[in-house]
């Protein structure tokens, strides 16, 4: 009798576990999601800006058609992928067009010297540190999800209910990491 109640105490203290452990993968998928939503939104909006800043630089550099329309191409395909793989491997592939733009840009003194380019400028710097900011949240919530998956014993309950690692939304180079610098000049007084 006293066995009965021992082995029933022993199955009631794994079900407890189990449904704590379930719920601590819950939630840590869950913020990763979360994470990756915060991505998401920051790239749409960096995404956005970018047909307007390639508008405000072609009444500016006529002869600069294929660094235009490439940086478009480029915009296009990082709207089509999902996943955080593809998306970073996409990211990356625009923020070199975008660098391109800021490089013609500089031999354009009336463009640097114009208040909407500027501004795009400002809003494209603020969002680029945005995006930084979400991927680091993402990672982190990846980490997690990562470690609480691959620890034993929570991993066997990550096996049962079919939890898998995320996927980290990485950067290649540290100049990758660095919002893009732009040399807007002094005014011009005088």
């Amino acid at each position: 009798m006293i066995g009965g109640y021992v082995l029933l105490g022993v199955i009631l203290l794994m079900a407890i576990w189990v449904a704590f452990a379930f719920n601590s993968l819950v939630s840590h998928r869950n913020r990763m999601r979360e994470g990756w939503s915060g991505v998401e939104v920051q790239l749409k909006r960096r995404h956005d800006l970018i047909p307007r800043l390639v508008k405000v630089v072609s009444t500016y550099a006529h002869h600069e058609k294929s660094t235009l329309e490439g940086v478009m191409e480029k915009r296009v395909s990082a709207l089509a992928v999902k996943g955080a793989g593809e998306t970073a491997d996409a990211e990356r592939g625009l923020g070199e067009g975008v660098k391109s733009l800021i490089a013609v840009a500089e031999d354009y003194p009336d463009l640097k010297a114009d208040a909407v380019f500027r501004d795009l400028m400002g809003e494209l710097v603020a969002t680029e540190d945005e995006i930084q900011y979400a991927r680091r949240y993402y990672n982190g919530a990846v980490r997690e999800l990562n470690n609480a998956t691959g620890v034993f014993p929570s991993n066997l309950v990550a096996v049962i209910f079919g939890f898998s690692e995320g996927e980290f939304f990485e950067v290649e180079k540290a100049v990758e990491r660095e919002a893009p610098q732009v040399s807007l000049g002094a005014s011009h007084a005088g």
